[in-house]
């Protein structure tokens, strides 16, 4: 696995902070010139660390006024029956994230619907598939906090950390 230095780990924190900056931009605000910048970029993206870029769009102007979350309890958890799951969710669009989870819960849904109506004849499905045992939902009544999936501080370099020369 590769080694991240100090500027890697900026180059990735500013790029969570905001996709859309410009590579001139970026090398300035990491401390390095634009050719090694995108160099730098192009190999964080092949080494996986950047898995792609996308626009966050607010669900509630596109008409998608409920989010709620489903809480499966399945009656099997053996491997064939989890894929089958797996399965079944990638394929109803209202699903925008499942979780497996250990302990009481094996998946948790997030769902975003146009309507309570929408949902709900999604948990009828959602109830009626195989291997389901019980299902339990919650609607959000708000989003308190809605920040980058990696926390600040695992990216921010250390102080005193010192890049390479090279700037490569």
């Amino acid at each position: 696995m590769r080694r991240l230095d100090s500027i890697d780990r900026n180059i990735l924190y500013e790029l969570q902070q905001d996709g859309r900056i410009t590579n001139v931009e970026l090398a300035r605000r990491v401390g390095i010139s634009a050719p090694p910048c995108l160099r730098r970029v192009r190999s964080l993206e092949e080494a996986g660390f950047i898995k792609g870029y996308r626009a966050l769009l607010d669900e509630s102007l596109l008409g998608c006024e409920v989010t709620a979350f489903a809480m499966v309890h399945l009656s099997s958890q053996a491997e064939s029956d989890l894929q089958a799951f797996e399965a079944f969710v990638s394929r109803v669009p209202i699903v925008r994230e499942c979780w497996m989870l250990s302990g009481e819960i094996d998946f948790v849904l997030k769902c975003v619907a146009p309507s309570l109506g929408r949902f709900q004849a999604f948990v009828t499905e959602l109830t009626g598939a195989p291997n389901v045992r019980n299902v339990k939902t919650s609607l959000t009544l708000r989003n308190a906090k809605n920040a980058p999936t990696v926390p600040d501080e695992l990216l921010r370099p250390v102080a005193g950390a010192q890049p390479r020369e090279d700037g490569a």
